[in-house]
């Protein structure tokens, strides 16, 4: 993190002139130089020196003492003493330290930094001698990036490691820029996508983002931007940048955007004095009912974490350093006494903490620290008994860090002394010499440094030279007893996918709202299944109508950004939310209109069999020997077989039944048509044999001719359905072109061409028996059956003109069940006309069933005279 910005261009010239003047001016007069501005800092000798730098001052002033940096350079010096103590690291050898102020000012900290990778920086002393320090193999620090990236560029061409405990900004792990640079605090990318991933644990896809006008936000706001959308979960409904110093007029605009905007989602990647500036005016406009998420900057800054403010700011999630164990630190803390022997220059920021606890001055009193009046400092009095800060180790963060930077520097010498001649990483498997070593052999093994800490916690470096990430999730709780405690909820790290993985405990948040639930921020609500997201025009992707899906089409989760296309043999449900088997169409048994056709088919072959018995059981008499039993007898079958063929189109379409249904059709009706066109044939025969020379006519009619004459004519249609099924067979077929949320089985006829045949070959016949008996309509008899069979072909010629056009018309299973009514409308058409007043005849009139009755002639004088056949042809 960094409190200040500077533009590129302006910090690259300033870089370029310090690192080239700064030298110059310091070996002209480097004394001199420092009597006017010198370096605070504190020194321990050792075989290796590491250098630090941390923030003790908040400026060159001596006034503005910063116990927390103070804490920070403490826990370096307490880490290097831990690894001395160690015979199992850097046997021995004994670490020292140089650490430098940088008293918040980027000019100090550039100043230190060079002055640590060069030696030349001399002590500062009261007699004012120049004692020079050996440089150092790497340093620890800094605490702001901004600082950070300023020194980097400059160390980074001594290859000098640099190992960061608090600069996140993510523009550091640019290893071309800063090829020496190491962090053990995960960057702002990470911390970004950890964020994100609050987001989406708690459903939140609409959120402000206030960021700090600096490295710090400007980067975390473009990592935002660049993560956070579609993919990542969520879209931001406003970004505003912070203003640096005394700006009322530009906060209340900011708070009056957070106030109208529908995000109840706020994430502040700001500074401490960013917040403290924002929160008075969202108090003063009394902006409540924000869930807040904070960044690392401000987690734990004590000035917020009040009660005043905890009506705003209670609930707030907020990204925490990694909290770790440091045994022995406090202990060290407890341990440390001033050196009030002022020629020690490592004495001189011990000698202001202990002023700054104590509120007590040594003699004589640094100019402009206390009063003349304050007490006097002894050095002796108890820092345990003393409220202070220092001492406030229940929370290991940055300390943490440092504690880490340390020693993975001790970790990366270490191998580099155990290195075996010959074995050796550089040029001709050398190794590193001790008596001259240099920084970028450190460096090398810094960049393989692998170890655990004794909290458990892994620590490595990635070719970026970022550590192996992870934050702990903060929950600023408001205690009933209106305390206020920062409470850790979960963490979130790197998983071993590569992404980020979020433990959270829920029941372990406090949730500032009424409901003590999460708070409900989003642009539009979810869209349920069913329905797909059409983004609003011109507003973010979190902004969008629901649209419901299209027939035949389906979104099954929430959310949806398509909808789906169901399977051939599925459609949509109507709340469009999952396929449903297609519904099945066909002429079935149990559909009211397949019932009745049913009944209808097997009460005609009911009145065939009944019609059949009377003529077997009266075979004898005048009416049936007259109308050519042996003819009628067939003719009753094949109706009998025309009724039964209906029964093949309903109920579902199978191989066979499609194969069968026409043939048995076909030839039934050419069976009853070849019968009724004999008969005509044969009642013109016998009428034409009765007149004077036409006897010779019956010889080509008798019984072997009549029967020969059907099955041929017969035949050819039997012909004609087989090579009608050989070469292009009817079969089942799936037709879903009628309906889309339906399947109508049915059977396609294969050959057009040849379902034509079969019906022409059929109309053809009966044509001709129309043809015939209405010639031989007016022949005199008294029982004349031309005129039967002309009323009988005139039916059946009707019903199947009328079937073609309603036929074709028809769509799946009325086609069938048209030509089913075809079938017996027709078959009863012949059935009634030829048979109904023959049976009247027998059996209600039987006085006209007799020799004389149907051999009688009509009394008109208008008729044709009688010409009865000869009695032989009576019974034909």
């Amino acid at each position: 993190m960094e409190t200040f910005f500077i533009k590129p261009l302006l910090l690259r010239v300033f870089i370029l002139c310090s690192s080239f003047l700064l030298p110059v001016l310091t070996s002209l007069s480097l004394c001199k130089l420092r009597q006017r501005f010198h370096l605070n800092g504190m020194y321990k000798p050792g075989d290796v020196v590491l250098g630090g730098l941390f923030e003790v001052h908040y400026t060159s002033s001596t006034t503005f003492f910063d116990p927390p940096g103070f804490r920070h350079a403490i826990s370096m010096a307490f880490a290097i003493d831990e690894i001395n103590k160690n015979s199992m690291l850097l046997p021995n050898i004994t670490l020292g330290y140089n650490l430098y102020d940088n008293c918040a000012s980027l000019g100090i900290g550039f100043r230190a930094s060079l002055s640590l990778a060069s030696g030349q920086e001399e002590k500062f002393v009261f007699n004012e001698v120049c004692a020079g320090a050996p440089p150092v193999l790497g340093i620890v620090g800094d605490v702001y990036s901004t600082f950070t990236i300023a020194m980097s560029s400059v160390t980074g061409l001594y290859k000098l490691p640099i190992v960061s405990y608090f600069a996140t900004c993510s523009c550091l792990s640019d290893r071309q820029r800063f090829p020496s640079f190491f962090r053990t605090i995960p960057s702002d990318t990470f911390q970004v996508r950890a964020m994100i991933q609050i987001l989406k644990h708690f459903g939140w896809t609409w959120a402000g983002l206030l960021i700090s006008d600096d490295d710090y936000g400007l980067h975390a706001a473009r990592s935002f931007q660049s993560d956070l959308g579609p993919a990542g979960g969520g879209c931001l409904a406003y970004t505003e940048i912070l203003p640096w110093g005394n700006n009322p007029g530009e906060l209340r605009r900011i708070v009056d955007v957070m106030k109208k905007s529908t995000a109840r989602v706020v994430i502040v990647f700001a500074h401490e004095s960013h917040m403290i500036e924002l929160m008075e005016e969202v108090v003063r406009q009394n902006v409540t009912g924000l869930q807040w998420i904070a960044s690392e900057a401000w987690t734990t800054v004590a000035v917020l974490q009040t009660p005043h403010l905890m009506p705003y700011l209670g609930g707030t999630l907020s990204i925490a350093i990694r909290r770790g164990e440091i045994p022995g630190l406090r202990e060290f803390m407890l341990n440390i006494k001033p050196d009030l022997n002022h020629n020690n220059t490592s004495g001189n920021n011990m000698v202001r903490f202990w002023e700054y606890t104590f509120q007590c001055r040594f003699a004589p009193p640094p100019a402009g620290w206390v009063e003349a009046g304050g007490p006097l400092c002894t050095g002796k009095e108890d820092l345990g008994s003393a409220e202070s800060e220092l001492l406030n180790v229940s929370e290991f963060r940055p300390e943490y860090n440092v504690y880490k930077a340390v020693y993975a520097l001790a970790y990366a010498l270490h191998e580099l002394l155990q290195c075996e001649p010959g074995r050796g990483p550089f040029s001709g498997n050398s190794c590193a010499s001790f008596q001259r070593q240099e920084p970028w052999q450190l460096l090398h093994y810094l960049q393989k440094v692998n170890f655990t800490t004794s909290f458990g916690d892994e620590v490595s470096f990635d070719g970026n030279g970022d550590a192996l990430p992870i934050y702990d999730i903060m929950n600023w709780q408001w205690l009933p007893d209106g305390r206020v405690e920062v409470k850790n909820v979960g963490e979130v790290k790197k998983s071993a996918s590569g992404g980020e993985e979020l433990i959270v405990d829920e029941n372990k948040i406090f949730w500032n709202f009424k409901p003590k639930k999460p708070p409900h921020s989003v642009c539009s609500e979810s869209c349920p299944p069913g329905t797909r997201r059409a983004r609003k025009k011109g507003e973010p992707e979190c902004c969008f109508d629901c649209i419901l899906c299209s027939e035949g089409k389906i979104s099954n989760k929430s959310d949806s950004t398509e909808c789906i296309s169901c399977p051939e043999d599925f459609w949509s449900s109507p709340q469009r939310d999952l396929c449903v088997p297609k519904k099945t169409e066909f002429l079935s048994y149990h559909e009211p209109l397949g019932i009745c056709l049913t009944a209808t088919s097997l009460l005609g072959t009911f009145i065939c069999a009944v019609v059949l018995a009377i003529f077997t059981h009266h075979r004898s008499t005048p009416m049936v020997r007259a109308n050519n039993s042996e003819l009628s007898f067939l003719l009753l079958v094949s109706l009998k077989l025309c009724f039964l063929c209906s029964l093949l189109f309903i109920g579902h379409p199978r191989l066979w039944t499609c194969q069968l249904r026409h043939a048995a059709f076909g030839i039934s009706f050419v069976l009853c048509v070849s019968c009724i066109l004999v008969k005509t044939m044969v009642v013109l025969a016998v009428f034409k044999a009765s007149k004077p020379g036409g006897g010779a006519s019956l010889k080509w009619f008798g019984a072997v001719q009549q029967r020969g004459t059907v099955l041929v004519l017969t035949s050819v249609q039997a012909a004609i359905c087989t090579a009608w099924l050989v070469s292009a067979s009817p079969v089942p077929h799936k037709n879903t072109q009628y309906h889309n949320d339906k399947i109508v089985y049915e059977c396609v006829v294969g050959s057009t061409i040849g379902f034509a045949v079969l019906l022409g070959y059929i109309g053809l016949l009966a044509l001709l028996s129309f043809l015939l008996a209405f010639l031989a309509r007016n022949l005199p008899d008294n029982f004349n059956e031309a005129k039967l069979i002309t009323f009988s072909m005139l039916i059946f010629c009707a019903v199947w003109v009328a079937f073609v056009p309603a036929y074709i018309s028809s769509p799946g299973k009325y086609a069938d069940a048209v030509e089913v009514f075809a079938i017996l409308a027709s078959s009863f058409g012949l059935l009634l006309a030829l048979f109904g007043p023959k049976c009247y005849i027998i059996l209600l009139r039987p006085e006209r069933n007799t020799k004389k009755a149907i051999m009688g002639r009509p009394s008109c004088s208008t008729s044709p005279p009688s010409m009865t056949p000869p009695s032989k042809f009576k019974t034909l």
